[in-house]
């Protein structure tokens, strides 16, 4: 049996807010829809932006498909090259590696996160990069982790993220989870999704992935 620790990517591994949130905002303009406050903003980031925008400014599935794709176009363009890694996360994962199967399961679309993880270096790392589709069926985080697991023919292992989302499809996929607290989620929200282990820095995460198994 592998050891299988999967990471999500924005805010677990990278500080992408910059590239995500000018990009929404590009969007939001497109479609002329209002800017919301930071707090707002930053809420789009984790969760899969269609329904995001559907559930804030009520836009029907069809309209919420063409506002991500301006998002995307956006994206691909300019946000993918504005982000920075954590600091200490790539020595953190030069550790784990040598003892655990390392891989990304995040809701941004696939090929996003596999130019990201190369244009960054740390693509070395990971057995697999496992994302989104392009056409909403592997969107959630609870199918992208059922998918990696499929691809990786495992059923078991941890799940490090800093939404809910990364909490709760841990849990919907039998895994253990990992609650981390320098991205964009708050204790709160990670002590409601049932995290198994919160960690509040980069540098407390062999510990507490090393109790997962």
């Amino acid at each position: 049996m592998k050891n299988i620790v999967l990471f999500d990517l924005d805010g677990t591994l990278t500080d992408s807010s910059e590239g995500i949130l000018n990009s929404i905002c590009y969007m939001l303009e497109k479609k002329g829809l209002v800017i919301p406050d930071k707090k707002t903003l930053q809420s789009f980031i984790g969760p899969p932006l269609s329904e995001s925008l559907q559930e804030l400014y009520n836009l029907s599935e069809t309209e919420a498909k063409e506002a991500v794709k301006l998002y995307r176009d956006h994206y691909a363009e300019h946000g993918v090259k504005q982000l920075t890694v954590y600091a200490g996360i790539e020595a953190v994962l030069a550790e784990l590696s040598s003892n655990y199967f390392l891989a990304i399961a995040t809701s941004k679309p696939e090929y996003f996160a596999k130019q990201i993880i190369d244009n960054i270096g740390l693509a070395r790392y990971f057995s697999g990069i496992f994302g989104a589709d392009l056409i909403g069926e592997r969107s959630k985080k609870t199918d992208v982790i059922a998918y990696a697991l499929a691809e990786l023919e495992e059923t078991s292992g941890v799940m490090v993220g800093d939404r809910k989302f990364d909490i709760l499809g841990a849990k919907e996929n039998q895994l253990k989870s990992i609650g981390v607290l320098y991205g964009f989620g708050e204790r709160q929200e990670m002590i409601k999704a049932g995290a198994d282990q919160i960690v509040a820095t980069v540098d407390e995460l062999p510990a507490a992935i090393k109790s997962s198994f």
